[in-house]
């Protein structure tokens, strides 16, 4: 479903049994790559949700650096494990000749939420983003490249793909609430979000 130009919505693309052994694959991650919390650039403040990595590079954001990406985890210098590779059935999706090189893992817990941003750190600005959401139903909301611009929302759940590319690459979208309890795929109420990104320009002799 085309929710705006680019913006590709795909209800449902991961079964129950995928979704849970998706989690399954998350949580081995996690171990190797804790998570961790950032920090706003300028002021410091915290975000809601906690993050990890996966891939070659990871993305990061802290006071003293601002946002970046990175080949090793914040707090324990360790590299980050590989991407999942359900996930990576996923970044089909995106026809992009070259595979991703960062796998965004945000944890929202019941109260977290994701303020309007763009997604604009990357040097392959041809190369979509793909979104991935496992467990409780978000509001999420999107517009269009200025920041005041108007916005629609939809619901996402548990297993949905969303396709960010094309002439939606630079749309500020983000997560205005959680609806605690609308799955039961993970232990506690909370969401999982995926976000997977290719950060360089693929090398013209191979896409890698």
């Amino acid at each position: 479903m085309e929710l705006a130009p680019g913006l590709i919505w795909h209800p449902a693309y991961f079964s129950r049994d995928e979704q849970e052994a998706l989690v399954a694959q998350l949580r081995d991650c996690v171990r190797q790559a804790p998570l961790f919390t950032p920090r706003m650039p300028r002021t410091g403040k915290a975000f809601s949700v906690q993050m990890t990595n996966c891939g070659p590079l990871g993305w990061v954001s802290d006071q003293a650096r601002g946002y970046r990406y990175q080949a090793d985890h914040p707090e324990t210098g360790a590299p980050w494990p590989k991407i999942p590779d359900l996930a990576l059935r996923a970044w089909e999706l995106a026809g992009y000749q070259a595979p991703p090189e960062a796998c965004l893992v945000n944890f929202y817990n019941a109260q977290a939420k994701m303020g309007l941003h763009q997604d604009r750190d990357e040097a392959a600005l041809d190369a979509p983003v793909v979104s991935i959401s496992l467990g409780d139903t978000c509001l999420f909301r999107f517009g269009g490249e200025e920041r005041n611009s108007p916005t629609k929302s939809i619901k996402l759940a548990s297993g949905d793909v969303v396709l960010i590319g094309g002439a939606s690459r630079l749309c500020f979208h983000g997560v205005d609430r959680l609806y605690a309890g609308t799955s039961t795929l993970l232990s506690d109420a909370g969401r999982i979000n995926l976000t997977l990104r290719r950060v360089t320009q693929p090398s013209v002799l191979g896409a890698s």
